[in-house]
């Protein structure tokens, strides 16, 4: 055994590319020409692959690192004594009558799809155990999903069909975190239902109703839609709705775009909504915290990290406004647009989507009244901003037109009852309908 460094081959006319997925783990055992990582250049993206048969020690570079060739990959334990085997084989054999056999046999077993032997337990015929939801496998379905071939014997000493698998990486390629997943949906299903003891939707053919159109969910929309059932069953949802006369408000902002436009600067009415959402995090700490793991301690955060939804061709992102109450409205909206841009062009960084203590979600451009956001977890509120409008407000002597905000307000019920719900969104608007009052 021996310990070799793997390094980024030839890469073409690049000087650095972006990592931008890790198809290994330290511990994989992968064979020579098995992925590694997937590279991305403004052009197009690449797998590399391993020049060497091993398991891999350590991994030596991360997502978001630029590597070049010559840069190191990982550390691997490779087995010296397999290049040395065939060397010495072919002195026993008549070349004649054993090479060419040899060859052709194991050439046969290269191209012959794998196939699986289950023993008795995995066939179910161990008096007093079932058969597995995972042993069935279609030979025809497993040899066409899109998987590396260590991600493949891994499947199969499992007994799944990667067939049924849905792939997480890039383009759908499914790896080891998809078939753990998968095993484990299914050993906490039983194959028959699901985890909440509701059984699942029958499989329909559309098609027999009329002419219909397959589409893949984008990688955004499958790792978005986990998350989301996820806080969806977890966490006890409550909205709160209220609204804020933003009247003053936008008065106050338009005047100050259009002193600013010679500079090229425009604030946005959501900067107004992030510091009004940072205010009352400070006279509502509970609704700046998470729960820890076991579900029994409150984590209170000192810190104020706005996320903000972004609406994208491939579907929704919430980057991270960090430390907002240190920031002003003009750095605010800068912020909010040059991460709404990279948000679209696909460039953010993972840290630039980590670290949230509360979400915006506001659907004001497109349209709508009020709706019901999910709380991005671990937080425990989300506030949902609608499109604004003019209404007539009572003043006491006669009907005034006022611009109304609509807000909704959903929050984990574990951590805040309504009562307090109620207070924070009635101080929101406070906030925003006087702007003076976050100065103070």
């Amino acid at each position: 055994m021996s310990i070799k460094e793997i390094v980024v081959p030839d890469i073409g006319d690049f000087d650095s590319v972006e990592v931008i997925e890790l198809l290994v783990a330290e511990g994989d055992v992968v064979q020579a020409e098995d992925s590694l990582i997937t590279v991305e250049s403004d052009k197009a993206s690449m797998e590399i692959p391993s020049s060497e048969s091993g398991k891999i020690l350590k991994l030596k570079v991360a997502l978001g690192d630029n590597i070049a060739k010559g840069s190191v990959l990982l550390m691997m334990e490779v087995d010296d004594s397999v290049q040395a085997v065939p060397e010495e084989a072919p002195s026993k054999v008549p070349p004649k009558t054993a090479e060419k056999p040899a060859q052709e046999s194991i050439k046969r077993e290269q191209m012959a799809p794998a196939k699986s032997t289950p023993s008795k337990a995995s066939a179910g015929k161990v008096q007093g155990h079932k058969p597995s939801p995972t042993a069935k496998i279609d030979e025809v379905r497993f040899s066409k999903a899109y998987a590396s071939p260590s991600v493949r014997r891994f499947a199969r000493e499992l007994g799944v069909d990667l067939g049924k698998v849905e792939g997480t990486s890039r383009k759908n390629r499914i790896n080891r975190d998809d078939i753990k997943g998968f095993v484990k949906k299914a050993m906490s299903t039983g194959g028959s239902g699901t985890a909440l003891g509701v059984k699942p939707m029958p499989e329909i053919d559309f098609s027999q109703f009329g002419d219909i159109e397959s589409q893949s969910l984008s990688k955004i929309n499958k790792l978005t839609g986990e998350f989301l059932h996820r806080s969806w069953v977890t966490v006890p949802h409550v909205t709160q709705f209220d609204e804020a006369d933003i009247t003053e408000m936008e008065a106050f902002r338009k005047q100050m775009s259009k002193e600013m436009e010679k500079d090229g600067i425009k604030i946005t009415p959501l900067a107004f909504i992030v510091w009004a959402v940072v205010a009352s995090l400070k006279a509502f700490p509970r609704f700046n915290s998470s729960l820890d793991s076991t579900g029994e301690n409150l984590i209170l955060k000192k810190y104020f990290n706005i996320g903000v939804a972004v609406d994208t061709p491939n579907g929704l992102v919430v980057p991270v406004i960090k430390e907002a109450d240190q920031k002003s409205l003009v750095e605010i909206s800068q912020e909010i647009r040059e991460l709404a841009i990279k948000a679209r062009d696909k460039k953010l960084k993972p840290s630039e989507m980590q670290g949230g203590c509360f979400s915006i979600s506001s659907l004001g451009g497109i349209g709508g009244t009020k709706f019901t956001p999910i709380v991005n977890t671990p937080e425990v509120a989300v506030l949902g901003v609608s499109r604004s409008k003019m209404e007539p407000v009572w003043n006491g002597s006669e009907f005034e037109p006022r611009l109304i905000l609509p807000l909704s307000l959903s929050y984990d019920h574990r951590v805040i009852d309504g009562a307090d719900g109620a207070r924070f969104t009635s101080h929101l608007s406070k906030m925003l309908s006087d702007i003076r009052r976050m100065m103070v």
